[in-house]
C-alpha cells in the first residue's frame, strides 16, 4: 500500500492520516501487534488504534511510537536545521538569529490632524 500525498496542498488532517497510515504499515511490516507496540511505547493499545485511524494523538505519543519502532532518526528530516543558512553566513560575523523582525513597509499613509483638510481657510 502506498500513502503518498502531495504535502504542499494537503490539509493537516490529510497529512496526519498519511503519517499514521505509514506508522501502521511499518508496524505491520515488522509483524508487531498493537499490544506489543503499545507496551514498548508505554501507551495503551487503544491509543495505538486511535493513532492508526488518524484520530489524533499527542506529539509525545507520536514520538514514543516512533522510538518504539526505532525510527526516531526520521524525525530529523521533518524540519530543516535552522542554523544552516549559507546566504546569511557569507557575511563576516553573521550569527544565529535571536528574534524575527518583519520587513518595514514604505507604504505608510501620512499622518492626518484636525484642520488639515487640504483647504486654506484664510482665503
Amino acid at each position: 500500500m502506498s500513502y503518498n500525498i502531495e504535502f504542499s496542498i494537503a490539509t493537516s488532517d490529510q497529512i496526519e492520516a498519511a503519517l499514521c497510515k505509514r506508522l501502521e504499515s511499518i508496524r505491520l511490516s515488522r509483524n508487531i501487534t498493537q499490544a506489543q507496540l503499545a507496551e514498548e511505547a508505554g501507551v495503551s493499545s487503544r491509543t495505538i488504534g486511535r493513532l492508526e485511524k488518524g484520530q489524533g494523538v499527542s506529539m509525545d505519543t507520536f514520538i514514543r511510537i516512533m522510538m518504539a519502532l526505532s525510527i526516531q532518526q526520521s524525525l530529523e528530516a521533518l524540519l530543516p536545521d535552522p542554523t544552516v543558512r549559507p546566504i546569511e553566513r557569507v557575511g563576516i560575523g553573521a550569527g544565529e538569529r535571536k528574534r524575527a523582525r518583519p520587513a518595514k513597509s514604505n507604504d505608510k499613509l501620512p499622518t492626518w490632524s484636525w484642520g488639515d483638510d487640504g483647504e486654506n481657510d484664510n482665503e
